[in-house]
């Protein structure tokens, strides 16, 4: 009997395996979009301003905290989406106002405060170069505001994977969202890894020396990767702001059900265009969560600055 109730665990096991493969295909398909994102963002967060032997080490911990994030998210988002279902929405709306509001408020200020921003990266710069001045502050600081905003994508990503599952055993559930998780967060931060070392990558070939094709093709490529890493890093800094409004966006319009509505009446009037009506049907829920997501930051932003003002009249008098 033993060995029987071994064996029908082992094939229990086995059948439970093979389903959270294929459901996490299923999850890791639908969450691909806000990877993109993910990846977008937090490659432009801890981009520049560091030195660069203290870049990895930042990133790792970004990665840990991304990893505590997720072990926070799990077992918080399968409670809620079996005793409180309905707060998840809400919960996901106010963290897409706070990406549009981060998203606007960096765009605003380095619009707004260009003086001030160009002698913050000169005094940086000056900070990085001096081995006396002591940037732990300045590392930390550049931490916690990548984790924050990673808690809000993780959370995207932990509910649109529960999502796809939500019909299966709990176990396959708990199971699919840790692979997810753990999938998307090395995933994630080992190509932001990566990102940030580019140039580093490009010193280090360029050092040979020798006349050899080989070593002229290191340096050539080198070169290449030392030019293209500034370039990288400014389409990140454009791509992750606009990516803070994409999601944050997304999270709006798929939580106000009359949005939500004129998105999908807009994408099928957009698929009966001749020729283009394929494209312009993808296009146009992106274009519109786009429009929410800055419109959104841009009001929030606005507000807070309004309410600043008015606090500071009202101490001042």
């Amino acid at each position: 009997m033993a060995g029987a109730s071994l064996l029908t665990l082992l094939d229990d096991i086995a059948m439970l395996l093979d389903d959270v493969a294929v459901l996490s295909k299923v999850a890791a398909k639908k969450t691909a979009g806000v990877l993109g994102d993910d990846l977008a963002v937090n490659a432009e967060q801890l981009s520049g301003g560091l030195k660069a032997d203290r870049e990895l080490p930042v990133v790792w911990a970004v990665f840990k905290g991304s990893m505590l994030n997720k072990a926070i998210l799990v077992p918080i988002a399968l409670l809620l989406s079996y005793f409180l279902p309905v707060v998840i929405m809400p919960l996901l709306m106010i963290g897409g106002a706070y990406l549009c509001y981060e998203g606007f408020e960096k765009v605003w200020h380095a619009y707004a405060h260009k003086a001030e921003q160009s002698q913050h990266k000169a005094d940086l710069l000056n900070a990085l170069n001096d081995p006396s001045v002591d940037i732990k502050a300045y590392e930390k600081d550049k931490i916690s505001g990548a984790i924050r905003t990673d808690f809000i994508l993780s959370a995207e990503i932990i509910i649109i994977a529960l999502g796809t599952i939500t019909t299966q055993p709990i176990a396959t559930q708990i199971s699919v969202l840790i692979f997810i998780a753990i999938l998307m967060t090395v995933g994630v931060y080992g190509l932001v890894a990566g990102i940030v070392k580019i140039d580093d990558g490009g010193l280090l070939l360029i050092q040979d020396k020798s006349a050899s094709l080989w070593a002229k093709f290191k340096r050539g490529l080198g070169y290449a990767m030392i030019g293209f890493a500034p370039k990288l890093m400014k389409f990140l800094a454009i791509a992750g702001t606009i990516a803070m409004w994409l999601v944050g966006g997304s999270l709006i319009t798929h939580g106000v059900e009359s949005l939500h509505h004129i998105i999908e009446a807009t994408t099928s009037l957009a698929a009966q265009v001749s020729v283009i009506g394929g494209i312009l049907s993808a296009i146009t829920p992106l274009f519109i969560d786009l429009v929410v997501g800055f419109l959104l930051g841009a009001l929030l932003v606005f507000a807070h600055l309004g309410f600043n003002s008015m606090k500071a009249k009202l101490t001042s008098s």
